[in-house]
């Protein structure tokens, strides 16, 4: 809400929107001619970067955007519901997934379908012929001005024209938007080809292979070596050698064990020593 209240100010004195003659203000122009081509190379850049958290920071920045222009057209509804759902609530998640499962190295980026860019290319142009086809030739009222439109107020003038002239467009987008929601299951869910391994059997499995069950003593012979490339001493004197660090001995800087009991000098004692007396 600070963010909304703070940009409706600064946006009020710069833009104030349409004009009661259905023109365009100054203020407003320029607003526009500065953030569009910022917002069209944030597109370009979701399309074309290569890594996803750019890509979703690229739409962050034209949701904050279109929060901006909605904002100077006198619509503060649109401008909160952009800024605190779609980019607050929908990509923050979105981000939060990512950061949290992040993208595999061993993903593969190849194509599994042959040709499917190009058939997306071709239908990318189709639609967006589509689009201009429709713009050209369609024939807009003239602009009331904001204040005939939001003369209930911004909220009840978009329910208007949503559930009103724009039903079958708001029921059609409703429908893609679960038929993505249910896609992504799909796509993502994994039939089980096996038995569920559980900790009990995980247990059993490491129990039968004669793995050691109890932590390993630490490195070192005795008291006499702590070093870390030093094996420690089973009850029997023997060198454990999994006491090692695994990294150590792949790297080839494990010590034997008989060079440093050679470099150990066992201490001469005396009938007078406490621990002989004992």
């Amino acid at each position: 809400m600070t963010f909304t209240s703070t940009a409706a100010t600064t946006l009020a004195g710069v833009a104030t929107a349409l004009t009661d003659g259905g023109k365009t203000s100054s203020g407003e122009a320029a607003l526009f001619w500065v953030l569009a081509p910022l917002m069209v190379l944030a597109a370009l850049g979701l399309v074309f970067a290569r890594k996803a958290v750019y890509a979703a920071m690229s739409v962050v920045f034209v949701m904050i955007s279109i929060a901006f222009l909605y904002i100077a057209q006198d619509a503060p509804f649109l401008g909160v519901v952009q800024v605190v759902v779609y980019t607050g609530a929908i990509m923050m998640l979105f981000l939060f997934v990512l950061m949290l499962v992040g993208v595999d190295s061993s993903d593969s980026l190849a194509e599994t379908l042959k040709g499917q860019r190009w058939i997306g290319i071709i239908f990318g142009l189709g639609l967006a012929g589509l689009l201009v086809t429709v713009v050209v030739s369609s024939t807009f009222p003239v602009a009331v001005g904001l204040d005939e439109a939001n003369g209930d107020s911004n909220p009840v003038g978009v329910a208007r024209l949503i559930f009103g002239d724009y039903i079958f467009a708001f029921e059609v987008v409703g429908v893609l938007l679960v038929t993505a929601a249910l896609g992504a299951l799909v796509l993502t869910h994994r039939q089980r080809l096996t038995r569920h391994i559980g900790q009990k059997e995980r247990s059993d499995a490491r129990l039968a292979s004669g793995h050691t069950l109890t932590p390993l003593p630490a490195p070192g012979v005795f008291s006499r070596s702590n070093a870390m490339d030093v094996p420690a001493l089973d009850p029997t004197g023997a060198p454990l050698e999994d006491s090692v660090s695994r990294v150590l001995r792949i790297r080839g800087q494990e010590r034997e064990f008989g060079v440093v009991a050679a470099e150990i000098e066992a201490p001469t004692r005396t009938a007078s020593d406490p621990e002989v007396q004992r």
